[in-house]
């Protein structure tokens, strides 16, 4: 290839980027023959200098978060396990009020930026080009009955975006019953992306400190499992809606 073996090592490593015109024959010295992945490859590099929008709040967006908004935006599907509003399904307000409470070592400042990103984030359900995003959402019947003292109209506009969101073709949303017997999704929140091909399927976890991926076939399977396993203890998609319709119009909302 006329490369010295530092230069290599470099790119092995991520410690350069890798040119469009270089990747095929890289490839090849790696015996990669695959076309579809050679020219996905060939894409990622030729993206690889592009900026996501959210790069304009700076450090307001930790590295983790910025690693997985990249991913949501090339995503084909995400499939979640939520115990919370998930924040691609969240109101601003109620956005403000979580990322608030939370976000333990944020200023008030970032919490607003970090609001104005999830909203921002949305598009991708509904305007993102080449086709939405494919979002399949269990709530636990909990988040549902949240409420807000200071703000008493939050939550009932938090459940009607819910059902509104709900009526688009990409968007599928289960509630997870109180009623419902011991099922994987106890254990909290997780997120399935899928990306086409050639692209694997990876996990995201959350906790409080931030989010980390969970990679590779076998470790990916069992959260592709468990997720099988909470939508068939969630209740159905009618149920369900009948379920946030109740709770919005119940107990004084």
């Amino acid at each position: 290839m006329g490369w010295d073996e530092s230069k290599l090592s470099r790119i092995e490593n991520a410690k350069a980027r890798m040119p469009p015109p270089g990747v095929t024959k890289l490839l090849r010295l790696y015996g990669v023959n695959d076309p579809e992945v050679a020219a996905a490859l060939e894409n990622l590099a030729r993206d690889a200098g592009k900026q996501g929008w959210w790069q304009t709040y700076g450090d307001a967006v930790a590295l983790s978060y910025k690693d997985y908004l990249t991913l949501e935006t090339d995503a084909e599907s995400i499939q979640i396990n939520a115990p919370l509003i998930p924040g691609l399904l969240q109101t601003g307000a109620y956005a403000r009020e979580i990322i608030g409470a939370m976000a333990l070592t944020r200023t008030p400042e970032e919490v607003i930026a970090l609001a104005e990103v999830r909203k921002t984030r949305q598009a991708i359900l509904t305007t993102r080009a080449g086709g939405p995003l494919k979002f399949w959402a269990v709530i636990h019947e909990t988040a549902l009955h949240q409420r807000f003292a200071a703000q008493p109209t939050l939550m009932r506009e938090q459940l009607r975006h819910l059902l509104d969101m709900s009526d688009l073709p990409n968007i599928t949303i289960q509630v997870m019953p109180l009623a419902a017997g011991a099922h994987p999704g106890m254990l909290g929140l997780f997120e399935v992306v899928r990306f086409p091909h050639p692209w694997p399927t990876v996990v995201q976890l959350e906790n409080l400190r931030g989010g980390y991926l969970v990679e590779g076939t076998e470790d990916v399977k069992v959260f592709e499992t468990a997720f099988e396993r909470v939508v068939a203890a969630a209740l159905p998609v009618d149920e369900s809606r009948e379920t946030i319709k109740k709770i919005m119009e119940g107990n004084g909302m």
